[in-house]
């Protein structure tokens, strides 16, 4: 049995005060480890085996990759799909739409913010965002954005960090390096609590600190 932590070490961020400038450098940090971040993501197959957690879920033709990074995920939907992705980090979406052209893969790629998706109403069948919610200074408004996208029924699928539902000193110990990386961890039970929307938890690895979250958009959710 491991050691747990007790429950008022389980502390979580507020939004930061400026949220404009956590975002900017959170985005230099980005800019300065693309490829190192890439080549971290070839070499460290749990962090991959994360990540496909959400494939087993994806449903419908039309999917929405948010905040992608260097695009792993991108290169492993189903051929058949209408693929979109967005990423704040200009160098991100290069790097990504480069290695899909490559493979010559297609998909819609842009740079933006999560806060602020460029599609319309319930446009896509599936969105998901992997290792990036706990970057978003604002949880709320971007839960509310890719809700907002989803169409009704849609699934919404997210895998990030959290503290371990049972408190165990290991899972502890990986979500605050995360902290110390420059991430605000996310009570991500409540964010979603607060949507409305029913949904499934699950813990997926790092000693059940990395979570898969599986969002169902209610038919009477109100943007």
């Amino acid at each position: 049995m491991f050691i747990k932590v007790r429950p008022e070490k389980i502390k979580y961020h507020e939004a930061p005060k400026d949220s404009r400038a956590y975002t900017d450098e959170m985005n230099k940090i980005y800019t300065r480890w693309t490829k190192s971040y890439d080549r971290f993501i070839a070499v460290f197959p749990l962090w991959k085996k994360w990540l496909r957690t959400v494939l087993p879920y994806v449903e419908g033709k039309k999917v929405l990759e948010v905040s992608f990074g260097t695009g792993f995920l991108l290169t492993q939907y189903p051929a058949d799909i209408e693929l979109y992705g967005i990423d704040y980090n200009s160098d991100m979406v290069a790097w990504a739409r480069n290695k899909l052209d490559k493979m010559g893969r297609k998909a819609e790629l842009v740079q933006g913010n999560v806060e602020h998706l460029p599609y319309s109403d319930g446009f896509f069948d599936t969105v998901i965002v992997t290792m990036a919610f706990s970057g978003y200074p604002d949880g709320d408004k971007a839960l509310a954005e890719m809700l907002r996208v989803l169409k009704n029924g849609g699934k919404l699928l997210m895998v990030d960090y959290d503290y371990p539902p049972d408190r165990n000193i290991f899972g502890y110990w990986i979500t605050m390096i995360m902290v110390k990386s420059g991430d605000l961890i996310k009570d991500m039970h409540s964010f979603i609590r607060r949507t409305g929307c029913s949904y499934e938890s699950r813990c997926v690895g790092s000693f059940k600190s990395a979570q898969l979250f599986i969002i169902t958009k209610q038919e009477d959710y109100n943007v």
